[in-house]
């Protein structure tokens, strides 16, 4: 079977051009199939304040306006994701920006809460697996940002760790896949003051019991859960580190596990 990685990208990867060139120049050497997945960083939330918006968050997630929906499609579609591509064209890598809404690769569904309103947020209801692999034999290196569609017209800022996780969950159905997220860190921290306080494995049990010790909190919460989720649902095997780890799997990171 196939092998596919697919990679996410965090945010202080995107606003370091330091560590996104290096991260792009490890990504390009990557052989075989592979799938890149971005959110925007800290760059939607500086071009809202410029316009007088005033960026709100919830357990790491974004709540979504109208106007805000409109700086995240600018930057997170538009100059983010044409940036990314553009660098990976340069580095022999015929990749290709996409949102959800092209080729209708990833359909949503605006986000029904109970008692939070996220806005112009999607969850994830279902990937065109068919035409992902397809583009993926024709040799294309897709590029994802955080953007779906549901089907109706309207786009959806989305998580991007869950289309990461979704993505590599419907891959999986074809190939052997990989699912990393890359960040600043160089995994998932014991001490988050201490940078070496990495651990290396983590099942569900130790994870329900770091959660009850709020030793994990925050945005880490949601991207574990795509992790867990992900492994329940056939992909083989989940990285979580610094992009240096790229380079060679002897690089300290943590792995999840079921």
């Amino acid at each position: 079977m196939k092998k596919v990685t697919v990679i996410k990208i965090g945010g202080n990867i995107i606003d370091n051009p330091t560590e996104l060139e290096q991260f792009l120049t490890d990504f390009s050497k990557i052989e075989g199939y592979k799938v890149v997945v971005h959110g925007g960083g800290k760059s939607a939330t500086k071009m809202a304040q410029s316009i007088g918006l005033v960026p709100q968050m919830i357990d790491g997630r974004r709540i979504t306006d109208a106007p805000m929906l409109d700086v995240a499609v600018m930057i997170y579609a538009g100059q983010i994701n044409k940036y990314i591509v553009a660098q990976l064209q340069a580095k022999d890598n015929n990749a290709i920006g996409f949102s959800g809404a092209d080729g209708n690769l990833i359909q949503s569904v605006k986000r029904n809460h109970p008692t939070i309103d996220y806005g112009f947020v999607g969850d994830v209801k279902q990937v065109n697996t068919t035409l992902l692999a397809t583009l993926l034999q024709s040799g294309i290196v897709p590029v994802f940002c955080a953007i779906t569609h549901d089907k109706k017209g309207q786009l959806l800022n989305t998580n991007a760790d869950t289309i990461a996780s979704e993505l590599a969950i419907a891959l999986a159905e074809v190939f052997d896949v990989t699912l990393t997220y890359c960040f600043e860190k160089q995994g998932v921290l014991s001490d988050s003051e201490d940078d070496t306080s990495v651990i290396t494995e983590i099942n569900e049990a130790l994870y329900a019991k770091l959660k009850a010790e709020e030793v994990i909190h925050s945005g880490m919460i949601p991207k574990l859960d795509n992790c867990f989720n992900s492994l329940s649902r056939g992909v083989q095997k989940i990285k979580i580190g610094h992009h240096s780890m790229l380079q060679s799997p002897d690089v300290l990171h943590t792995t999840i596990i079921l």
